[in-house]
């Protein structure tokens, strides 16, 4: 069994959606603080966190993008739609800035010689993560699935589809389109991968990216892995 980590670190202003809020990591317990406790010293270290459901390598729960009553919350989606069989489509020719085509995703499945089955999670490999981080263009100049495309994966019966940017569509109304086929069509998506390059050729394999149980959480960062059989 190999695991392969497919998440961003989660630190202090780390870049993310513009109109989210920031992470904001700092000290609140340190080991300057030294305690006594029944003739036993010791100290202890602990960090307070304040961020986003959002931040990070993230999966969008329903009520993110579908304002019905009824929209599931991260905490009442059920688990195993986080452990899933996936597979891993290489879209990394794609320009900066271009939109991804169900020609272009039919290609990329008929390269990797695998097939798209109900339930499943596809993750899109762009090579934006290598290309723009740390740049100013790592919130804008992404590649990004329109209507059509995610309509196409949704055709497919998927759970859901995991990205590398900040948002599954091109900036403005293409990226809320994709966010609308993922309320109609009853699937969702992840943002923020990385190492997606180690999956190209693979085959399929398992997705596992549990959630926090956020109370009515719109989202909620994740622990991304790939897990491949030895």
């Amino acid at each position: 069994m190999t695991l392969i980590d497919l998440s961003r670190d989660i630190h202090h202003r780390m870049t993310g959606f513009p109109t989210h809020p920031p992470v904001v990591i700092a000290p609140f317990g340190t080991h300057d603080e030294i305690k006594e406790a029944d003739g036993v010293t010791f100290s202890s270290a602990t960090l307070s966190l304040a961020l986003s459901d959002h931040a990070g390598t993230h999966v969008d729960a329903p009520r993110h993008f579908d304002a019905r009553p009824g929209a599931l919350g991260i905490d009442e989606v059920p688990l195993e739609n986080f452990f899933t069989e996936a597979v891993c489509l290489d879209l990394s020719h794609k320009p900066l800035k271009s939109d991804i085509t169900i020609a272009d995703l039919e290609a990329a499945v008929d390269a990797a010689g695998v097939d798209i089955r109900p339930r499943d999670t596809v993750l899109l490999y762009t090579g934006f993560f290598d290309r723009c981080y740390g740049t100013p263009a790592f919130q804008t100049d992404f590649q990004g699935l329109t209507k059509a495309s995610a309509e196409w994966l949704g055709g497919h019966r998927i759970t859901m589809f995991g990205v590398e940017p900040i948002s599954p569509g091109r900036p403005g109304g293409n990226n809320y389109e994709v966010h609308l086929v993922c309320r109609d069509m009853g699937f969702t998506h992840i943002e923020g991968l990385v190492n997606l390059d180690k999956l190209v050729g693979k085959g399929r394999f398992r997705f596992i990216g549990f959630p926090l149980k956020i109370r009515g959480g719109t989202g909620s960062p994740i622990r991304a892995v790939a897990w491949l059989e030895d």
